[in-house]
This record gives structure tokens, C-alpha cells and sequence, in this order.
């Protein structure tokens, strides 16, 4: 049960964070409109957060849910105007 809150909690935060930073760091940054950034981005997230899988209560389903959440954030904020 607590697993399962982690991952809830590493696709939440991947999503709200990844979604921030394209909206207010890399909306002029034309790569970012590219079909492939969301998952290059995703791909790279579960990458560096593989590792932090080895903890007990952390599994790799949950390194894969901070990937997706990311990824999906990129989407997100990619399509959202700016904030004035």
C-alpha cells in the first residue's frame, strides 16, 4: 500500500514538476515542440531515477510512474500558453 502511494506521489510530482519547467524555462526552446521530447524526456527521467530503486520501499514500477509523469508533464506544458 505505501508503494503504491510512493508511485502516486513520483507521477504526481514528475507531471507538476515537468510541466512548470516547460512552461516557464523552455517555452521560446523550439526542441521542446518536437514529437519525440516527451519521450526522450520520459525515457531519461526512469533512467535516473532506476537507482533510487534499489531502496526497499521504492520498486522500479515506480521509477517507471516518475517517466510517465514526467513525460506527460512535458505534453502538458508544452501545449498551455505561458503564465503572464
Amino acid at each position: 500500500m505505501i508503494g503504491l502511494l510512493i508511485g502516486a506521489a513520483a507521477l504526481g510530482g514528475g507531471f507538476v514538476g515537468a510541466r512548470s519547467f516547460v512552461r516557464r524555462r523552455l517555452r521560446f526552446v523550439g526542441v521542446v515542440q518536437r514529437p519525440a521530447a516527451p519521450l526522450v524526456a520520459g525515457l531519461a527521467a526512469t533512467a535516473v531515477a532506476l537507482p533510487i530503486a534499489a531502496l526497499p520501499i521504492v520498486t522500479i514500477g515506480t521509477a517507471v510512474a516518475f517517466g510517465v509523469g514526467v513525460a506527460s508533464g512535458v505534453v502538458s506544458g508544452r501545449r498551455e500558453p505561458p503564465p503572464a
